[in-house]
């Protein structure tokens, strides 16, 4: 269970990316240009942190970042998404070209990591998982997108660990569920204030709770 700080921690994270993005995709309309998402996350990372602590954690993501940067150079802006989790948000890179990128950072992220904390090393093996969705193949609104991203990460999280997935067409399933008359309400309100639909709400909720169980 997230503590309070480290919930107001993403939120932090998460606002400020989409406040990026919410940019850079406006622009990507503007010019009817293209513009692709890559979706980073650390496998295991949990168990890192629980083995060695938080600050080897805090130094696995610092190195997590360098080596993202270092991959993309200069195609695109690594952002952090939360957690250990970071996008790449790259405009007028094809959807293609955003699965090569995110190959080779993959390969140069998969090996022995040696991190340095409280004055001591320790040595990890680490990969990575990741997600490809672009603008205009899989979506044209912001929260869409992210969904699909998401949704790409899952899948490779899923269906092995240590690889990298694209989003792809989905077939929507409707699910018998019972909610509280509190929850509903509460639905409608963020919906509202948010102008965004309940469903894309409740599938975007429901896509972080499989990503928080399988990362």
């Amino acid at each position: 269970m997230k503590t309070q700080a480290n919930a107001s921690e993403n939120r932090t994270f998460f606002e400020c990316f989409s406040q990026e993005f919410q940019q850079l995709l406006d622009r990507a309309v503007e010019r009817n240009s293209v513009l692709s998402l890559i979706l980073f996350d650390i496998d295991w990372f949990g168990r890192t942190n629980h083995d060695h602590g938080r600050p080897v954690g805090d130094a696995v993501i610092d190195a997590f970042a360098a080596s993202l940067v270092k991959c993309i150079d200069g195609r695109g802006q690594v952002l952090r998404y939360g957690g250990d989790a970071h996008m790449a948000v790259m405009p007028g890179v094809e959807k293609e070209d955003a699965f090569l990128l995110a190959e080779d950072a993959r390969r140069a992220f998969n090996r022995k990591h040696i991190v340095r904390s409280g004055g001591h090393e320790v040595e990890l093996e680490l990969t990575l998982s990741a997600g490809v969705a672009s603008f205009p193949d899989d979506d044209s609104k912001a929260p869409e997108l992210v969904r699909k991203v998401n949704e790409a990460l899952y899948r490779a999280k899923v269906s092995g660990r240590n690889k990298v997935c694209l989003a792809r067409e989905e077939k929507m399933q409707t699910k018998t569920s019972h909610y509280t008359q509190g929850q509903l309400a509460g639905l409608a309100r963020l919906a509202k204030r948010e102008g965004i639909g309940e469903a894309v709400l409740l599938r975007e909720a429901l896509t972080d709770v499989l990503r928080k169980y399988n990362s």
